[in-house]
């Protein structure tokens, strides 16, 4: 990378070929550390005047009031050469909406989210919950964005999950996996580690939104599941590379474990839980809303059973990868299989035979005429069922008539 500063990458125009300019990419870098993701206003700012235009008016302190009290000291600040070589260092990148990658197709539920936000700022949605695009994502991992978001679901739920809830997820992403959809989460301690996890074991893909850079793996203790993450699917995160994980930016970047798949699966959820807060981010972005039941005496379900609870948000209760397809799959193919069921001699039979399957004794034999006198019917209708059960092994002859046909293990007694 040249050693330009700042505003002389600014004055670049477009570079050879297709794809953004590296004004426009250095640009969305500088602004992915200016100010803190998830503001309409400034959102809207960058919306109207174009990434470069925009740093160029935060920098010469021209951008509206309420733009440059969010960048504050920053705007005098400039990493983003840093930045970029940095991601450049940990095989990372940064992926911008000019690029092909840009997964425009799922993020534009929440760009339509965000245009209908008031214009006073004072009552938009708080930044922590605001539907808003990013503005760019650093990216990490050999696949593209793009794809691996297009079939893809999300996974969350409870960080101190059960056993019971860690092998659910851990199932639901392998046969996902399996069926070639991404399963998507937040990298997490508990139900996001056992579902990132089932992913891999099925050698499917797997990305994990990050509440801090791609670089810098938090939980500590998940160093070797995030370096498997960035061999075999991806890490993504609005945070430049090196950004800590501070906490309000776990509840931002919920909205893009929402907003980057097609459904939003909670297994485990406590009465207050993240969890809840990413499924109803779907919801209001049109997507699906899965809930995976669990013990009615589990504190660590309370909060599933709330979600199935709420008529409004139109959860639906799933029990395997099956059915998850089939809410956020293709209409009339992805279908779910029903229930297996065990088989039973007394299946396919008809009211008659079964009541006369009902009348015959255990023990001794008994004749036609008494078969119908307890079945209720006549004794012709007797004799024509009768030889049916038999083929059936429901019934045998002895010397003194019908009765129920034993077991073998009683036969040989």
């Amino acid at each position: 990378m040249t050693a330009r500063s700042l505003d002389e990458d600014l004055e670049q125009g477009l570079a050879d070929g297709a794809g953004p300019s590296p004004a426009v990419r250095r640009a969305r870098a500088w602004l992915s550390r200016a100010a803190e993701p998830g503001s309409v206003s400034f959102w809207r700012f960058v919306e109207d005047a174009g990434p470069v235009e925009a740093v160029r008016r935060i920098r010469a302190g021209r951008a509206p009031d309420a733009v440059r009290a969010l960048v504050g000291a920053r705007a005098e600040q400039d990493a983003s050469r840093a930045d970029l070589l940095r991601a450049q260092r940990c095989g990372a990148r940064l992926v911008v909406p000019e690029d092909d990658e840009w997964p425009a197709l799922l993020l534009h539920g929440l760009t339509v989210a965000a245009s209908a936000e008031p214009d006073d700022p004072r009552r938009q949605s708080p930044r922590t919950t605001a539907p808003v695009p990013p503005l760019a994502l650093w990216v990490r991992g050999p696949s593209r964005l793009d794809e691996v978001a297009e079939r893809s679901v999300a996974i969350v739920g409870a960080r101190a999950s059960t056993a019971y809830g860690e092998h659910v997820a851990g199932e639901l992403g392998h046969q996902l996996g399996e069926r070639g959809w991404t399963v998507v989460s937040g990298g997490a301690f508990g139900i996001d580690a056992a579902a990132h996890r089932g992913a891999l074991a099925a050698g499917g893909s797997t990305v994990a939104v990050l509440a801090c850079g791609v670089d810098r793996p938090y939980p500590a203790a998940h160093g070797a599941l995030f370096h498997r993450l960035a061999e075999e699917g991806l890490l993504v995160s609005e945070w430049p590379p090196g950004a800590a994980p501070h906490k309000h930016r776990f509840l931002v970047r919920n909205r893009l474990i929402a907003g980057l798949t097609r459904g939003t699966v909670v297994v485990e959820a406590a009465a207050r839980s993240g969890a809840l807060a990413t499924a109803r981010r779907a919801q209001k972005l049109g997507r699906q809303v899965m809930v995976v039941p669990g013990p009615v005496t589990s504190a660590m379900s309370v909060g599933c059973h709330e979600l199935l609870r709420d008529a409004e948000l139109g959860a639906v209760l799933v029990a395997s990868a099956a059915h998850v397809v089939q809410e956020v799959g293709r209409l009339g193919e992805d279908l779910a299989d029903g229930p297996e069921r065990a088989s039973e001699p007394r299946d396919g039979l008809s009211d008659v035979a079964c009541r006369v399957l009902d009348a015959c004794p255990v023990r001794a034999g008994v004749s036609p005429e008494r078969l119908a006198a307890i079945a209720a019917c006549d004794v012709l209708d007797v004799l024509r069922v009768l030889p049916a059960l038999e083929l059936a092994d429901l019934v045998e002859h002895t010397g003194s008539g019908w009765r129920l046909r034993r077991p073998e293990t009683e036969r040989g007694r």
